[in-house]
């Protein structure tokens, strides 16, 4: 077997917006790593979690195997999918091993795709091919997807990395996806506008709504001018880039109950809407409003086991629907 250690410039990194680099490991992260201290503490953590991130390479080796360092803060099990030229292969667990492989994978060169842990810190040593196998890296030239979003777009129940929705929408739609979905962090905040402006992007979404109404970090005075804010710093790098603004997901208990600041949630939908249109009315040829109930509404709501969150089975259901409801639309 060879060895390629994880800094190998012939591993392409994707979906990562950042990569830190030790003596012993690569860590991919979904903020600039060495301004981290610049975003919100609990941002951070779920930024260092690998939501969407793949190591891409085109190798003819026939089994590929890894060492990674074991993240102590997991709680639950942590998986790796394997694509060869796009068609799924297997998932390896590594929750408590340090080591993962894969065996048998098709013959000839081809282009090997490993979706890392969504819901965990990803630590890689290195990578073990056949002896005298090619690698070369990947030059990914798919359009750029990039969406923002909560819990529900970092997708921790998914069945696999590759089964969160942002995922499922990526690869049939043939993007390639910067997942910023953060586990209770989603409050359109500046840092994170400024971050998605200074990135490459063909296509933006932000789906927004649930966190801030838990949080009550925004009310009905602040929340569309935070939406509107956070869409114009993009605009000053992405002025023409098409950009669609996601109202949340239906949550039965939330619909009509006030939060501490007076919102509901079919109240903050009429508001992310509302943000969409004064955009609109000022020039912006390419904002778009989609309404969350599209991706999961009243019909779906038994795949909501908290009433917020949706199952492993929901989550390919919101993909599905995606691909039906907003993605003609939306990626052309």
């Amino acid at each position: 077997m060879q060895t390629i250690r994880a800094n190998d410039p012939r591993l392409t990194w994707q979906g990562a917006v950042s990569l830190e680099t030790a003596d012993d490991f690569v860590m991919p992260w979904r903020i600039p790593h060495e301004q981290r201290g610049l975003f919100a503490e609990a941002l951070q953590l779920r930024a260092s979690q690998a939501a969407g991130v793949r190591v891409s390479f085109h190798s003819d080796t026939s089994t590929i195997s890894g060492s990674v360092v074991l993240d102590a803060q997991a709680e639950e099990e942590a998986q790796i999918d394997l694509y060869c030229d796009g068609e799924f292969q297997g998932t390896a667990d590594i929750l408590r091993a340090d080591e993962f492989g894969f065996q048998n994978l098709p013959s000839g060169e081809k282009l090997i795709e490993l979706w890392v842990p969504q819901f965990a810190q990803f630590r890689l040593r290195s990578l073990q091919i056949d002896d005298g196998a090619t690698i070369e890296p990947f030059d990914d030239q798919r359009p750029k997807w990039i969406t923002y979003g909560s819990s529900i777009s970092h997708c921790r129940a998914a069945e696999s990395p590759s089964q969160t929705w942002p995922a499922i929408v990526a690869r049939e739609s043939n993007l390639d996806l910067t997942c910023l979905g953060y586990g209770g962090n989603c409050h359109a905040e500046p840092m994170v506008a400024r971050m998605i402006r200074d990135m490459p992007a063909d296509y933006i979404s932000m789906k927004v709504g649930i966190n801030i109404y838990g949080a009550a970090s925004l009310s009905e005075r602040t929340f569309r001018e935070a939406i509107i804010g956070f869409v114009q710093i993009v605009r000053e790098k992405h002025p023409d880039t098409p950009f669609a603004l996601i109202s949340s997901i239906i949550s039965p208990p939330r619909e009509t109950t006030l939060n501490d600041v007076g919102f509901t949630m079919e109240s903050m939908r009429e508001q992310v809407e509302a943000a969409a249109e004064a955009l609109r009315s000022h020039g912006d040829k390419h904002i778009m409003y989609f309404d969350g109930l599209k991706l999961m509404g009243a019909d779906e709501a038994h795949m909501l086991p908290d009433d917020v969150h949706p199952s492993a089975e929901g989550y390919k259901i919101m993909g599905g629907n995606f691909l039906k409801e907003i993605a003609p639309t939306f990626f052309v």
